[in-house]
This record gives C-alpha cells, structure tokens and sequence, in this order.
C-alpha cells in the first residue's frame, strides 16, 4: 500500500471512530460474533484477518491460496506457536484496530478472549467479525477445524484435516494396563484440571491426571503442599521462558525436583499444548514417550 493511501485511509479511520453513533456497515449483516454466523455468508472471504494465535493456525491449515491477508505476531513466537515455519509466509500485526482496519479485511478472525476493544471497533466499523472459543476438549478440536472451513467457505479442506486428525487420535486408543498418575505443574503452581484439554492429552496418552483427586475439574493453582501429598509419579512443568521469573521458581522448588526424579526431563512443550489444532498429536506422542519411560522404571 502506497504510503499517501495509508494516510488517507488512517485519516478516514479517525474521522469514523470520532463520529458519534456509529452503526455497522454493509458487510456487517454478513457475520456476528456468534461462532454460526458463518451460515449467513453468501459469498466466500478473500481478504482475511486473524487476530488470535490459535485462529491463526487453523486459519493457515484450512484457508485457501492467498486467502489470508495476515496473522498475529504470537504466530512466529516458536515458544507458542506450532507453526512458526508456515507463519513466515504471512505479514503479521499486533492486534491494533486501527492497522488491521487499514488493511480492508472483509473478514476478521477473533478468539471470545482477543483483545475486545479491538474487536468491538472493528464491528463498529461495519468489518464482518468470527469469534472463535477456546478449545476445552480434543473433541473441539475437530469442532473448530470444522467452524473455520465455513466461515472461510473451505468446507472441504476441513473434512481433509478432520478425518487425518481423527484417525491419527484413534491410533492412541488402545488398552492400557496401567496408568501413571502425573501432575501438571506451571509458573505460579498453575495446573490442568479434568475439564481441560491439557487434561485430555493426558488422559488420551494413558497418563491419570491427580489434579481431579484433589478436586480440580477446571484450571486453577495447586498449592506445593496439596501435590506434595497427592505424591505423583512424575511432575510434568512448562519449560522456562528465558530471564528470570518469581513466578517460575516454584518449578525449582526441592520438592518438585524430589518429584520429579522419575522422569527429570518431563516437560511440555507449549507450542503442542497451548492451541487445539491437529498439532495436540505432537503433545499426545510425547506424553506416550513418558508413559512408557514411567512403566518401564517402575518394572
């Protein structure tokens, strides 16, 4: 874009949010922010915007040549992102209404929890936004995958993705005569409870998840003392983010280390765990990997 059309559009921008009253434009009748509002769209996007890192890559696993204009900046962090390499190809942005606004989206992608502000004046502003939820279960992750191939009219490049997803899943499903119990374990003693998909990957590599013993169904913080009872077979952390953190140093604690004599090197990691797309499988191998590890010291 030519830098005078950048200025006159950034001016036509400002002008728009100082008005009082706005009301949406044209292409707002097209989406809503309900996840189904893709039904009501006729025509398929061509110019979109992701605003989420986990939109992000279903985006670019779903979307169709040059269909995606751009994707966060979060997406070429390799400590979040599965999909570093293949965000390369894309120009990123950090979230602001105003850029994204100044790249004429006819549609924008957003997770319930990205920045609101940003979403609310970009509807405003009559531009078509998909509010994407997190995923809680590895069930949602076909569920999502299936969402972004309507909105993006790639139905079919979705029930690609899906079957492949599904069927690698139902490889993991196989008799298991043991279950290690292990306990997830972030900064500020964050943990995973039962209703999560961090949970599920658990569960789904034929690992017990403690955090439902001593009553976590959700995520929350688990005091040092409560998981120094519940005695794991292993401690599985995050790995640290460099610098130092107050809030990482609880991983270091002497029982933690005690707890994790099993298996010292059990760490997730995040870029696997953090979204729910196909790359959760990468998460299940590798806790598979510590099942068997656990199995084999306890013989």
């Amino acid at each position: 874009m030519r830098s005078s059309d950048r200025i006159t559009r950034l001016a036509a921008f400002t002008l728009m949010v100082g008005a009082a009253g706005l009301s949406p434009g044209p292409g707002a009748a097209g989406l809503s922010p309900d996840p189904g509002a893709a039904d009501q769209v006729t025509a398929a996007p061509r110019r979109v915007v992701s605003m989420n890192l986990c939109t992000d890559q279903l985006a670019m696993l779903v979307a169709g040549t040059g269909q995606l204009l751009s994707i966060s900046d979060l997406s070429r962090d390799p400590r979040s992102s599965a999909m570093v390499d293949a965000a390369a190809a894309y120009p990123t942005h950090h979230g602001r209404a105003e850029e994204i606004y100044l790249m004429q989206p006819d549609l924008v992608i957003a997770g319930s929890f990205t920045a609101r502000a940003s979403v609310d004046m970009l509807k405003r502003l009559g531009i078509p936004v998909a509010v994407f939820d997190p995923a809680d279960s590895l069930t949602d992750v076909a569920d999502r995958l299936k969402q972004m191939g309507e909105v993006l009219h790639q139905q079919d490049r979705a029930e690609t993705l899906i079957a492949q997803f599904e069927a690698r899943l139902a490889t993991f499903q196989t008799e298991i005569a043991s279950h290690p119990r292990a306990a997830i374990y972030h900064a500020n003693g964050y943990t995973a409870g039962d209703k999560t998909l961090a949970s599920q990957i658990l569960t789904t590599a034929g690992l017990a998840n403690i955090a439902g013993e001593v009553g976590f169904s959700d995520a929350g913080f688990l005091p040092l003392e409560v998981l120094a009872m519940a005695q794991p077979d292993t401690v599985i952390t995050s790995r640290p983010y460099p610098g130092g953190s107050r809030s990482e140093e609880i991983m270091e604690h002497p029982v933690i280390e005690t707890l994790r004599r099993a298996r010292p090197e059990a760490a997730m990691t995040d870029s696997d765990w953090v979204c729910g797309t196909p790359y959760v499988l990468q998460a299940i191998d590798d806790m598979v990997d510590l099942r068997r590890d656990l199995q084999g010291a306890t013989r």
